[in-house]
């Protein structure tokens, strides 16, 4: 089922996750709606906690290049790419720790709680994780590129983090005013 995403500045979006003590029917649920949820919202990742499920669970699913991800971004509200025959790469990421890290790359990330804004952020462009994947297996996953990227934004949401806490304090308050204004309508 589709869930309601929490918008930014919304305070629930800074509650941290909570360890997932065991990979229930309960758990398999909320993996399945939000698979559903990334996915009709033209997301590459999403973090239970932005939909106000405040568990250390991650799905994710990036497309095949760079390339990729770019078409997606610049056509997000095209009916006609929604139907596109992109490779989908399923990930689900329960309980997940960052355990190696290496080099460094800005890459323009945008996000499902942020809608209609992107920056650039500087992250590992290398990571190792290890999780439980949905049927409570343990794995490690060596990421590059923009999976690493990605893998490390919606980590960071479990932690009660943002993308835009990694901007300028003034992009962060520019940020904040122009959503304020938007809310108000």
């Amino acid at each position: 089922m589709i869930q309601p995403i929490l918008h930014y500045p919304d305070s629930r979006l800074r509650t941290v996750a909570k360890e997932v003590k065991a990979v229930d029917n309960g758990i398999k649920t909320l993996v399945k709606d939000m698979f559903e949820t990334m996915y009709a919202e033209d997301g590459i990742g999403l973090a239970a906690t932005q939909i106000d499920q405040h568990l250390q669970v991650v799905v994710i699913d990036v497309p095949d290049s760079q390339d990729d991800y770019r078409l997606l971004l610049k056509n997000r509200q095209s009916d006609e790419d929604k139907k596109t025959n992109r490779q989908r790469h399923p990930l689900c990421f329960i309980n997940p720790k960052i355990t190696t890290t290496d080099g460094h790359e800005k890459h323009v990330e945008g996000c499902l709680s942020v809608p209609g804004f992107q920056a650039e952020v500087e992250r590992s462009n290398q990571i190792t994780v290890e999780a439980l994947n949905e049927q409570g297996e343990m794995f490690t996953l060596h990421a590059s590129n923009l999976l690493a990227v990605c893998i490390q934004h919606e980590l960071d949401h479990l932690k009660g983090i943002l993308f835009v806490d990694h901007l300028s304090k003034l992009k962060q308050q520019r940020l904040l005013e122009k959503t304020k204004k938007a809310i108000k309508g």
